[in-house]
């Protein structure tokens, strides 16, 4: 099961992480697994079951974004990588420009305008 491939993985990456968030596809063994063997606990995210359409589910939508987020990257429009490191790299990449859009400060929207000087006196 891929599940229990990529928990074991985080675990051993970032032994600080405690709890993760998993679609209610994952709830029984899954959850007693990563509680016994990871000492991790396991909370599912379901569907309410009164409410017809569309759900926003409480986490899941952090995913959501986060994956829209990086398939901005023309790169990623399409999968054409061959190893999962190039992939991997790729998605890294991606985040990267985005968190460095985000702390730097906005220019002019005009691109190749330069930017309004301030009017000094003589």
């Amino acid at each position: 099961m891929g599940a229990k491939e990529a928990l074991f993985r985080l675990c051993l990456m970032h032994p600080e992480i405690t709890i993760a968030w998993a679609d209610s596809g994952y709830a029984g063994q899954l959850v007693n697994w990563a509680k016994h063997y990871l000492n991790l606990t396991l909370k599912t995210v379901s569907r309410p079951k009164n409410i017809p359409g569309f759900v926003v589910l409480p986490r899941r939508w952090v995913v959501e974004r986060s994956i829209a987020w990086i398939m901005h990257a023309r790169r990623h429009a399409r999968d054409y990588e061959r190893l999962i490191q190039h992939s991997g790299s790729l998605i890294t990449w991606a985040a990267i420009t985005l968190m460095t859009r985000r702390i730097t400060p906005r220019q002019s929207r005009r691109a190749g305008q330069p930017a309004p000087r301030e009017l000094t006196r003589d």
